[in-house]
């Protein structure tokens, strides 16, 4: 039951992250790799403010506000220098390292015994472990959902998936397409910098190094929600990321505890990936052939003929 629980708690706080990578992957179809950069800028950030002695609330704004800005820098490399979208996220992770660092003032950054937000919950109502950090996901992703679900119904929000279906006819409708790029990836990063935060809070610290490895992660939830839950609209789509999350934590909760080492899940995250993404196609495979078999006799003689 801890397990399942403690899957849940992880899949939740990691789901921001998994509406980040849909932004970027899915809506702009941009693959981004500044993430793994994000991922620990908020991280940094948000734990330094709150060390500071600044409210766990606001500093968890400022960490959303900071991953928009490292998105957004990105954006201007790839609009603006015209760098191609791929190195330009690398080139951002890349000097997020040296500023994560700087923010910290180290390679990591403890938060036991400061205000978190987690704590200002179970400060009103005592709760069980991991209990806390499920209540604070659902509020935070059920507000962000709701919050995408108006925006993409806005003129802005249908401009943003215009210009990642195509972005030749969006620009012939007058659409911006490149400053949607520099509000897309902002959004995006931010909402990653938002989980980071969250998971850092919720770990009791942050660490430099603890982006490494989250576009898998992030990936691995969105296409785990594709598989599973498919023929949704976009506020449906929306919603099954965070189930793509938890289901990701508690297959990789389960491998670990069936014995594997904790230094593997990297590893076990790759193949994950690749099976699911590798799913689709192999059950429609499957779905022709079965198809094929079950046609009539007299219509596959006549066929072979």
């Amino acid at each position: 039951m801890s397990l399942i629980v403690n899957a849940t708690a992880e899949g939740m706080l990691w789901g921001m992250m998994a509406l980040g990578i849909f932004i970027s992957f899915r809506i702009l179809r941009r693959p981004d790799m500044t993430a793994e950069g994000a991922f620990p800028l908020g991280a940094a950030a948000g734990a330094q403010l709150i060390v500071s002695g600044i409210h766990p609330l606001v500093a968890t704004a400022g960490a959303f506000l900071s991953g928009c800005l490292a998105g957004g820098i990105t954006g201007v490399l790839m609009t603006k220098l015209h760098v191609p979208p791929l190195l330009s996220g690398i080139l951002t992770m890349t000097g997020l390292y040296s500023i994560n660092l700087r923010i910290m003032e180290r390679a990591n950054l403890s938060l036991l015994g400061e205000e978190l937000v987690m704590s200002l919950l179970t400060d009103i109502v005592p709760l069980p472990a991991s209990f806390d950090a499920i209540f604070v996901g659902i509020a935070v992703y059920a507000a962000l959902t709701v919050l995408l679900i108006y925006f993409f119904k806005t003129d802005l929000g249908q401009a943003l998936i215009a210009t990642g279906d195509n972005e030749t006819m969006a620009r012939s409708l007058g659409i911006k397409t490149n400053s949607m790029k520099v509000i897309g990836l902002a959004l995006a990063n931010g909402l990653i910098a938002l989980s980071g935060t969250l998971v850092s809070q919720n770990n009791g610290y942050a660490d430099v190094s603890m982006g490494i490895g989250t576009v898998v992660i992030g990936l691995a939830s969105v296409i785990i929600a594709e598989v599973v839950f498919t023929k949704l609209s976009l506020g449906g789509r929306l919603v099954s990321l965070v189930l793509g999350s938890i289901i990701y934590r508690l297959i990789i909760s389960t491998v670990l505890a069936l014995g594997m080492q904790p230094n593997d899940l990297k590893l076990i995250s790759a193949i994950m990936l690749a099976i699911f993404l590798s799913m689709p196609k192999q059950f429609n495979k499957l779905q022709s052939k079965f198809a094929r078999q079950s046609e009539p006799l007299e219509l596959q003689e006549g066929e072979s003929r």
